[in-house]
């Protein structure tokens, strides 16, 4: 049996992310404990439970995650569960197992979001291969949103007049032009703008507009709020 293929996620606060987990919704408790078994056998956390109403109910993990749903629960739907988790925003990637499984229904599947769509009987290896990609997909997302909740910090850190020079800076001002509309000599501007550039640990003006554009800050304003 071939592990479960590394994700290289290129992002700094990858490595203090928690372990991951796989949670498996099926009704069949034979399912249940094969899907199981076979998930921990290549090192990897797993809960299981018989409906969707017990794994909500659960405590969910803040970590990179996925979910193996069967896509006809008894007496639910899977697809319209995978709407109720998507309107209350719970975020994790959807691998769904079924064994009465069509195209029609796979493609709906896949266009409402689901990572993968696995008939039973299934390969060892095609559900591996799911929960790594499915796992590697949430993983990138928590990447991305501890990166941001870290860069909101670090323009938080910035003095008002830092916020204004750098909002002119996202508008496309040079020095000498934000300068004359605040009222301040070009080097104060260029120390402030060297400020906002270290604050938010930019090395190039390219790079700072990017991150300032990533936290939807408003160039439109002189104070960049």
């Amino acid at each position: 049996m071939s592990d479960v293929k590394p994700t290289t996620v290129s992002c700094e606060a990858a490595e203090s992310l928690p372990e991951s987990m796989v949670y498996i919704v099926d009704d069949e408790d034979a399912v249940r404990r094969g899907l199981s078994g076979l998930l921990q056998s290549v090192g990897l956390s797993v809960e299981t439970f018989a409906s969707s109403q017990d794994f909500m109910a659960s405590r969910k993990q803040n970590a990179p995650s996925c979910l193996i749903l069967d896509i006809r629960l008894r007496g639910e739907n899977g697809l319209e569960f995978q709407d109720a988790m998507s309107r209350i925003g719970l975020r994790i990637p959807v691998v769904f197992v079924t064994g009465h499984g069509d195209i029609e229904m796979s493609v709906k599947a896949m266009k409402a979001g689901a990572m993968d769509f696995l008939t039973k009987p299934f390969r060892e290896q095609d559900v591996l291969d799911a929960v790594s990609r499915a796992l590697a997909k949430d993983r990138e997302r928590l990447c991305a949103e501890r990166s941001i909740g870290s860069l909101r910090a670090d323009y938080e850190s910035l003095t008002p007049r830092e916020r204004e020079v750098a909002g002119f800076v996202l508008a496309g001002l040079l020095n000498k032009q934000i300068a004359a509309e605040m009222n301040l000599s070009e080097v104060t501007v260029k120390m402030h703008r060297g400020q906002v550039m270290k604050k938010l640990s930019a090395r190039s003006v390219v790079e700072l507009v990017g991150k300032l554009r990533s936290l939807g800050i408003d160039p439109s304003t002189k104070n960049g709020q």
